[in-house]
């Protein structure tokens, strides 16, 4: 009896502890009006930690912020919404997707123009979502009104504001490490350009003009070192004009628009054409000519036009390599570009600079010949396989259906078979030299490629490729399932009589309800309507797991790939609970008669996720996501709640305890 009375206090207690119903990102409403226009701010300030979803996101993923607004008959919207700061952008592993999200604070402004000049109200609400690194929120609804052509220009309405945190420079411009990785790669990009026919020759010849120039030894080195510094200038002022004219307002479109993606990727093709030697990509003849006579002039105005002459002399091989590092820049952050093309013209730079200082290391420089042409090639298989990007962003984005996971994986195997067969001397483009013999490291570098294909042909089947998922459609494009296929066959055996383990079908008081739309991870099977699971645990005399989740929980995707796989985990589930998975975030209407009226906000609660987002609240204290619940078959609570915790174990010993508490 002590135990029992214990053993309730403990659970109460921990209830309490647990039941907390988190806020973390605040709002404010303000308007500025000036005659019959105005725009109206609705300001995010987001705590420590958290993230706020970007009101455009790819299908698939967690639910994107949104305004949404009770009337507009009376005004008309000027322009698009703008954000401030622009959303950083990664890759996310769980939901194999690009997302985009701010950090700290988020300012999102619309210009609106009035229809009449009489006092309006202009009400709604902002449906947003927010994460951490271990749990989600549903989405949660904060309304707004602003009250126009009332005398006053602007007014602040807050809704549990908070004092505004400073913004860190991660939140203004994305991750530095994705700014870092993009620096270094262009970095290499510009080493690669250096070994392409149109640049390598020119490196002596520039050298020579620098040392011949009869000037002092001295100040030939200081014409040299001003040289190079041009040519980081150039192409780092290229990326400044890209900066401003694709900076921040042009960001969702150019990331999400089927024009620019499916324009981008033609861009590829051209350049990887170019590269085979189709044809060349050239700049004028007059420009270079006027800029060649200017070098005449000598001095630095001499070295800066030699390091402009060079960039449009250069430009049939550079071009393609600068135009795929401002495609791939070009999404509405100003320092991107700007960085790209300044680690670019970085590398491009070094050796001339380098070579100029010390004429004595040109001795030591390999001779011009065939394989110059070999990487230009090299560079096109690889500007046309990283081209598919782009027209699969249109895809995903407008549901074309054109370029799903299977047909963007086969054509990047058959790319990268075909650049293996073209290192071995196999495939010959018009401007090849004869390939006499492999050379060591062709021969090193096609082994790379093929083995490369061969990683990605398990994909085929299924296989999430982890190590390149950023450049691939979603698994859910995947037509061919093959987890599902052993899921199906293994059901079939289990009906024969076969003996399958704990791959056993569980046993289904009634078809669960949403279960067209709505699936259990790994074959489990259960229920996604709170009543109809109670109902079916009676029944079978079993105990309850609820999993209080949501389409667009990272988390939740997380736990249920790392630890509800685990094998333990998989035969408890099955065998041992009747599983009710309650979706927080799900859009689905419900029928009037199911329709419920919060006692917590006294909102009307008409949907499928905001009837279960308000009984986890009202139940259990608790908003945020995931979140589990072992309950007896009379809905009474066994063990204290779980939270995320990716350590199986942790997980075998919370299931085990349940059941030992519901056979007491």
């Amino acid at each position: 009896m002590r135990k029992n009375i214990l053993f309730a206090l403990l659970i109460l207690f921990s209830v309490q502890v647990y039941s907390q119903i988190l806020e973390p990102v605040k709002w404010t409403f303000d308007f500025n009006q000036d005659g019959g226009k105005a725009v109206l701010q609705f300001h995010a300030t987001i705590e420590e930690g958290w993230h706020l979803y970007d009101t455009s996101l790819p299908d698939g993923g967690p639910i994107p912020t949104s305004i949404n607004y009770s009337d507009t008959t009376q005004f008309e919207f000027i322009g698009e919404l703008k954000k401030e700061p622009q959303p950083t952008e990664e890759f996310d592993k769980t939901f194999q997707l690009d997302l985009r999200f701010f950090s700290h604070e988020a300012t999102f402004s619309q210009e609106v123009k009035l229809k009449t000049d009489q006092p309006i109200e202009i009400d709604g609400f902002v449906e947003f979502m927010c994460c951490n690194d271990e749990t989600c929120l549903p989405p949660t609804e904060a309304d707004f009104s602003f009250k126009l052509n009332s005398g006053k220009t602007s007014s602040v309405e807050s809704i549990n504001t908070v004092e505004p945190k400073l913004m860190t420079d991660k939140g203004k411009e994305g991750s530095m490490d994705t700014l870092w990785l993009f620096l270094f790669f262009s970095f290499l990009a510009g080493l690669a350009a250096i070994l392409t026919p149109c640049v390598f020759p020119m490196i002596p010849m520039t050298v020579s003009f620098f040392m011949h120039s009869g000037e002092s030894k001295l100040k030939s080195r200081l014409h040299a070192a001003f040289y190079g510094f041009s040519i980081i200038a150039i192409y780092t002022i290229v990326g400044t004009l890209v900066a401003v004219l694709f900076g921040p307002d042009a960001a969702n479109w150019l990331s999400t628009h089927w024009l620019p993606n499916t324009l981008f990727f033609i861009i590829f093709v051209v350049f990887a054409f170019s590269f085979f030697g189709m044809f060349e990509i050239v700049l004028p003849s007059w420009l270079v000519n006027k800029s060649d006579k200017q070098v005449d002039k000598g001095g630095f105005l001499g070295s800066f036009f030699m390091a402009l002459t060079l960039v449009l002399v250069s430009f049939s091989c550079t071009g393609p390599i600068v135009g795929a590092i401002l495609v791939e820049s070009a999404g509405g952050q100003v320092l991107k570009p700007i960085i790209g093309m300044f680690g670019f013209s970085l590398a491009f730079a070094l050796p001339f600079t380098l070579f100029a200082l010390f004429p004595g290391w040109l001795s030591n420089l390999p001779k011009s010949g065939g394989w110059l042409n070999s990487v230009k090639v090299v560079l096109g298989f690889l500007e046309l396989a990283l081209g598919l990007k782009f027209l699969s962003i249109a895809d995903q984005t407008y549901h074309w259906g054109i370029l799903d996971r299977e047909v963007y994986l086969a054509l990047w195997i058959v790319i990268f078979i075909l650049l293996g067969f073209y290192l071995l001397g196999k495939l010959k483009f018009s401007h090849d030299s004869d390939v006499k013999f492999v050379s060591v490291p062709r021969l090193m570098l096609s082994i790379l490629t093929f083995a490369f294909v061969v990683y990605l042909i398990p994909g085929m089947f299924g296989a999430p490729l982890k190590a390149i998922a950023g450049y691939l459609p979603p698994q859910t494009t995947h037509d061919f399932d093959l987890h599902k296929i052993i899921r199906d066959e293994v059901k079939l055996v289990s009906s024969t009589g076969g003996t399958i383990g704990f791959y056993e079908e569980n046993t289904q008081c009634e078809e669960p309800k949403f279960s067209e739309f709505l699936h259990l991870p790994h074959g489990l099977e259960g229920y996604f309507d709170y009543e109809q699971g109670l109902a079916c645990a009676k029944a079978l005399n079993k105990p309850i797991f609820i999993d209080f989740t949501g389409h667009g929980c990272v988390n939740c995707r997380e736990m249920e790939a790392n630890v509800w796989s685990d094998p333990r985990v998989l035969e408890r589930l099955k065998n041992d609970f009747v599983i009710i998975a309650l979706y927080v975030d799900d859009k689905t209407k419900l029928p009037e008669s199911e329709w419920i009226t919060s006692s917590y906000d006294g909102k009307l609660k008409k949907t499928l996720g905001k009837k279960y987002a308000d009984f986890q609240i009202t139940r259990f204290g608790v908003n945020a996501q995931p979140y589990y619940v072992l309950l007896d078959n009379n809905g009474e609570l066994l063990v204290e709640p779980k939270a995320y915790d990716l350590n199986p174990d942790n997980f075998v010993d919370f299931l085990d305890e349940g059941k030992k508490q519901f056979e007491r």
